[in-house]
């Protein structure tokens, strides 16, 4: 995700704890950074666990597998 709206996420955050508020439409846009940041952190982290290996006892190495 661009740094410019992980910034803009941050400062919403930000504006909603003042006493002012968050408009309807900011509202809208941190809902959808948000969404669009969690989005692209579980693809980040799944790729990173295709890539993990569990070592059993006897060393035996096996891909993770996903719960169903």
């Amino acid at each position: 995700m661009e740094q410019s709206k992980i910034d803009r996420i941050n400062e919403l955050a930000r504006k909603s704890k003042t006493p002012a508020g968050l408009t309807a439409e900011e509202k809208e846009e941190q809902f959808r950074l948000r969404r669009e940041y969690i989005a692209e952190w579980r693809a980040a982290t799944e790729a990173t666990l295709d890539n993990v290996y569990v070592v059993d006892d006897k060393g035996n190495e096996r891909k993770l597998r996903k719960k169903d």
